[in-house]
């Protein structure tokens, strides 16, 4: 029989190249980020330290407007709490019946996840083109010529029609994860309520929802966090545009970072928003936290 000591040994030695990987991609980066965060620096002179002026100047300058960003992000995830998740649920829970074609079906859903955001970003640029996209041809071919938009140029809708693509994309990835947890239920459960007389509503109600809350605080979690740090379809859409109206903080900090070499900026940029990502991670734990 190994001796303790050893046999801890080994159990270090085997995670350690997981834990150098660990700490190289992920804690060094973050690591690095919160150094410059605290240092004016344009990323060719030695980076001079100044403390948290660049926090101060973050949450101050009008010239930045992170408050803009950050109520862009929060109602993109209120949107995807409101209404992609639900959507999802509803989605998979139907999926969950015996019905035919169900594979074609979570199949034509779950694609738009497996394509690439450039792509889905090109998609929608066609969809939404004012001249030969396909949502102004439509509304002209139904004599809606009023309803028609520049709809990525107007800063009336540009917000809400760069938000459609996002939310659309990822319908499919929660609904796959929800669909599993469904899936999970045990049959006898279900079949007791029905026994008892429960309609099919009753038993998504009280007995599948219920059971596949670790599914859905992690759809939640997934939903805001990526929501935060949304980056690439605003990009490819809008870029933040016009007059910044889509700015988004990711956006924002690509701005500071790669148009006016602000690396300490951008950096603490990225930092706060590892601390929102953290933070509402940590609180829908909370809140989903279930009684022992």
């Amino acid at each position: 029989m190994k001796k303790p000591l050893q046999y801890k040994l080994n159990i270090f030695l085997f995670l350690l190249p997981a834990l150098a990987l660990f700490v190289a991609i992920l804690i060094a980066p973050i690591i690095m980020s919160l150094y410059y965060s605290l240092t004016e620096w344009n990323g060719f002179t030695t980076p001079e330290f100044i403390g948290f002026k660049n926090y101060v100047e973050l949450f101050t300058s009008k010239s930045i407007n992170i408050s803009r960003a950050l109520k862009n992000a929060f109602l993109l995830a209120l949107l995807s709490c409101g209404i992609q998740l639900p959507f999802a649920l509803w989605l998979a829970l139907r999926l969950a019946r015996p019905m035919k074609g169900k594979t074609a079906l979570l199949s034509v859903y779950f694609m738009p996840v497996l394509i690439s955001t450039v792509v889905i970003g090109q998609l929608w640029l066609k969809i939404y083109n004012p001249d030969y996209g396909v949502l102004n041809v439509l509304l002209r071919s139904l004599g809606l010529e009023k309803w028609t938009h520049i709809w990525l140029g107007d800063k009336k809708y540009a917000l809400g029609a760069a938000f459609v693509p996002i939310l659309w994309q990822y319908v499919g990835y929660h609904m796959l994860l929800m669909y599993a947890g469904i899936k999970g239920v045990p049959v006898e459960l279900t079949e007791a309520a029905m026994l008892d007389g429960c309609t099919p509503a009753q038993a998504n109600r009280y007995i599948i929802i219920p059971y596949i809350r670790p599914i859905l605080r992690v759809s939640v979690i997934f939903a805001i966090t990526g929501s935060l740090k949304s980056f690439d379809l605003i990009y490819v859409l809008t870029n933040g545009g016009p007059s910044h109206v889509t700015e988004v903080p990711s956006t924002l900090m690509i701005s500071m970072l790669f148009l006016r070499n602000r690396y300490g900026m951008g950096s603490a940029i990225a930092v706060m928003l590892i601390v929102l990502c953290f933070f509402f991670a940590l609180l829908i734990n909370a809140v989903f936290r279930e009684e022992k």
